[in-house]
């Protein structure tokens, strides 16, 4: 299983942190192809990369990863074009999408976002506290994808 997680750091040390949970939780169920998301060189100000490979560059490379991606994961609660971009795209290759939203957070979700939950290929799922994380990806890896086994079998204390 191929996962492409999204979401912006803009939030900083926060939302850092809550990535690199998610993305943790995430390896049980396969292989994340966007660990770099919550990686120190990615800041509120966007990917280091981009100085030194371009914009382009990351662009064509997430648009690669994307369209490898078997499932979409987007922590949605700070707002982002980018991660909308990303879902766009995932919507219309017909992806497998999961959103998770902080109902605490003060924010409130786009329409656009909320309003493209369909009950089978695009879910959202709010949450109030960081440790809801696991058992929503829980539940969602074993409902949508039964056949697919925990990646890790070692529990990941998070």
């Amino acid at each position: 299983m191929r996962i492409y997680f999204c979401g912006s750091i803009r939030g900083g040390r926060a939302d850092r942190a809550r990535y690199e949970r998610v993305i943790l939780l995430l390896r049980r169920y396969g292989n994340v192809l966007t660990e770099h998301v919550a990686a120190p060189e990615v800041t509120e100000h966007g990917e280091d990369a981009a100085f030194i490979r371009g914009d382009k560059f990351i662009h064509d490379r997430d648009l690669a990863w994307l369209n490898q991606a078997d499932v979409v994961v987007a922590e949605v609660t700070q707002p982002s074009l980018g991660v909308g971009y990303e879902l766009g795209h995932a919507v219309a290759m017909k992806k497998t999408v999961l959103c998770l939203f902080c109902s605490t957070s003060g924010r409130v979700l786009s329409a656009m976002v909320r309003g493209a939950e369909n009950g089978d290929h695009f879910l959202v799922r709010d949450y109030q506290e960081e440790e809801e994380i696991e058992k929503i990806l829980e539940e969602y890896f074993t409902s949508h994808f039964p056949t697919v086994l925990h990646h890790s079998q070692v529990s990941a204390s998070v």
